[in-house]
């Protein structure tokens, strides 16, 4: 399973590859602007910031709405930097557009997928990725988990190559989960990959092994 980060954040993502397991970012408009970022020269240019820390594939998201707008801008994306995947909502104009990418090799994200209905459609114009988001489906008492799921059982019949991309990570008992029912990838604040660490076994073990090899001199 590919990790990736979710933030526009730069020192959580140098953190993140600086541990070794990071294998792309996922961004959007609310996390540009946590970090202050606004306007269309200064956000295309933290995209290619990202993109010089990260190794990996690096989804940027159009603004617009009309199928002619997510066009224009979604070449505009592509065209900063290699590993950009343009990061589209799933709405009837965004599936067209989409198709159109695919038909033109720009590999793409399908964003605020919450049924296996919408993630159908996404693969089927040829999506790279869809973004289903577990977190706000249980905030509504829907069970997130379900949803990835079923999408595998789809995509997996139809042999579709679009992967699964679960979004809303909340804990890291969700990136478990998410890896026992075959999600391809997880993207998630850095705090609930990072706790994926800890385990009080762990830390007991270490401080008495520590404690033992005083002893030794």
């Amino acid at each position: 399973m590919k990790f990736f980060i979710d933030t526009a954040n730069l020192d959580q993502i140098r953190e993140a590859q600086d541990l070794g397991i990071l294998d792309g970012v996922t961004t959007n408009p609310s996390l540009m602007a946590k970090e202050g970022i606004s306007g269309k020269e200064a956000i295309n240019q933290h995209y290619i910031d990202i993109c010089n820390i990260s190794d990996g594939d690096v989804s940027a998201e159009v603004l617009s709405t009309t199928y002619e707008e997510m066009i224009k801008e979604g070449e505009e994306l592509a065209a900063l930097h290699e590993r950009i995947v343009v990061k589209i909502p799933m709405i009837k104009d965004g599936i067209k557009a989409i198709k159109y990418f695919s038909d033109k090799g720009i590999r793409t994200n399908c964003t605020l997928i919450f049924s296996a209905g919408q993630a159908l459609l996404a693969a089927k114009a040829g999506a790279t990725y869809v973004s289903p988001f577990l977190g706000r489906l249980d905030d509504i008492s829907v069970d997130g988990l379900n949803l990835i799921e079923e999408i595998r059982v789809i995509y997996d019949n139809y042999l579709f190559e679009t992967e699964i991309l679960a979004a809303s990570i909340r804990n890291p008992m969700h990136i478990i989960n998410c890896a026992k029912i075959g999600a391809d990838v997880i993207t998630s604040p850095l705090a609930s990959i990072l706790n994926l660490l800890k385990h009080p076994l762990t830390d007991a073990g270490l401080a008495q092994f520590v404690a033992d090899s005083k002893k030794l001199g």
